[in-house]
């Protein structure tokens, strides 16, 4: 009953237009005061300890050095040599996007800043070579969303700040620690490999289904020259999880290195921005840094109302007397995170479901690692289709296409999207793989 109550009243103050931050806020302050017996200096206490982490400081770091990248040039510069590697095939540029899309999103983590960045500056290439709108348009979308899965993901952070310190036991009565920031981030690195891999394939066969156009061959030079133009926003990806897997780094000391290398980068080696640009940059990742932290903390909030109430405990002793079996969860899963997709963004959904979920997930078997897994390529699910789609209306307002035709647009993609998900929610090797081989798994 009280799980109704509850979400009941979130969906009924988010139904009215209020953010989703506020109406979680008001939520638990609402049940709180009038359903329980709940001391407020309680809350108060967990509203401050429950930020209190310092995974947490990773999130402004990665936003900060993601904002330097976006404009210090380095979008251009690795759409250049993507381009000179695949440009010669049949839809070059679309294929140049995808690649660029992952190469930009291994370096600041952000979906809708990897679109803004790529999408600007490829979409109008591709217009004047030729290329239909939707089909570019199509493109970039979806691979925008690669920043969810490929480290340095805000949202895999989320997620290890969302079930940090959860004491659960496993199938087997033991007890299962969670997943590191860390360990996510290996595990995104695969399966981003592979649905990169996926959007590129879909791409050449609607390009030479359709004979769209193809860029001449670049030269053994040309590409060498491209490589060293944008060798050292590349070198990003390797301080990141270089430094993270050998120990070097934390998760966290590693988003400040990568915010301080790209200030130095954008500013001294590149010199697309000049000092006068930094304090505009540091307001920007600022806002949205304050954004995202405010979210946290009223989901740590809401997370804390949901242990109160014994509401995942609840979940996973329904479901186990129902039969529920993986297979049945993961389904169901699946079904509910896509389903919050449409009229929620995906650092909240993490923050509501992750909590909720990862102990039934836990407590039938599934592996905390792959479930961050499943729950991530899921928001990148969610970034792509409407009404909600961060990246749809982000690339509406490059492309000036409308919601309803971008819709139909990036459809071909999307269904290679939900496909790869399906792989990934019942192949967990595709997750577990390369963490098991690092040694940083059993």
């Amino acid at each position: 009953m009280s799980a109704l109550i509850i979400f009941g009243l979130l969906l009924a103050l988010m139904l009215t237009g209020m953010p989703i931050s506020i109406s979680l806020g008001l939520t638990v302050l609402t049940f709180l005061f009038t359903m329980t017996e709940v001391p407020i200096t309680s809350v108060a206490l967990k509203l401050f300890t429950g930020i209190e982490k310092f995974e947490i400081m990773a999130i402004p770091f990665f936003i900060l050095a993601g904002n330097f990248l976006m404009h210090g040039g380095v979008a251009r510069r690795m759409i250049r040599f993507a381009t000179t590697l695949v440009g010669h095939w049949y839809g070059g540029l679309g294929l140049a996007g995808v690649v660029s899309c992952a190469l930009f999103a291994a370096i600041t983590g952000s979906s809708v800043a990897t679109v803004v960045a790529v999408g600007s500056i490829i979409l109008p290439a591709m217009l004047k070579q030729g290329y239909p709108a939707r089909f570019g348009a199509g493109v970039i979308t979806t691979s925008g969303a690669l920043g969810i899965l490929f480290p340095p993901s805000i949202n895999l952070v989320m997620y290890s700040i969302a079930t940090a310190g959860m004491s659960v036991t496993g199938p087997d009565g033991n007890s299962v620690s969670t997943a590191s920031v860390g360990q996510l981030f290996i595990a995104g690195v695969l399966p981003g490999l592979c649905l990169s891999f996926l959007l590129g394939m879909t791409t050449w066969f609607r390009a030479k289904k359709f004979d769209y156009p193809r860029l001449p061959k670049a030269s053994w030079s040309e590409r060498w020259s491209a490589f060293r133009d944008c060798v050292w926003g590349l070198l990003l990806i390797a301080l990141v999880i270089g430094g993270i897997y050998t120990g070097i780094f934390t998760p966290t000391e590693a988003a400040a290195m990568a915010a301080v290398y790209a200030f130095v980068i954008a500013v001294f080696v590149y010199k697309d921005m000049g000092l006068k640009d930094v304090p505009k940059v540091l307001i920007n990742a600022a806002s949205m840094s304050a954004m995202l932290l405010y979210i946290i903390t009223n989901a740590v909030l809401f997370s804390f109302l949901m242990a109160s109430e014994q509401i995942p405990q609840t979940m996973a002793a329904w479901m186990a007397s129902q039969g529920f079996g993986i297979v049945a969860f993961l389904l169901l899963t699946n079904i509910l995170l896509l389903a919050a997709g449409n009229f929620m963004d995906p650092s909240a959904i993490v923050l509501i479901m992750a909590p909720i979920l990862y102990p039934v997930a836990v407590k039938l078997g599934v592996n905390p690692i792959h479930f961050g897994i499943l729950i991530a390529v899921n928001m990148e699910v969610g970034m792509c289709h409407p009404p909600v789609g961060l990246n749809l209306y982000v690339a509406s307002g490059i492309t000036k296409m409308g919601i309803t035709e971008l819709t139909v647009a990036v459809w071909p993609w999307l269904l290679t999207m939900l496909g790869f998900l399906l792989a990934v929610t019942f192949i967990p090797e595709i997750s577990l793989w390369l963490p098991r081989m690092l040694g940083m798994m059993n």
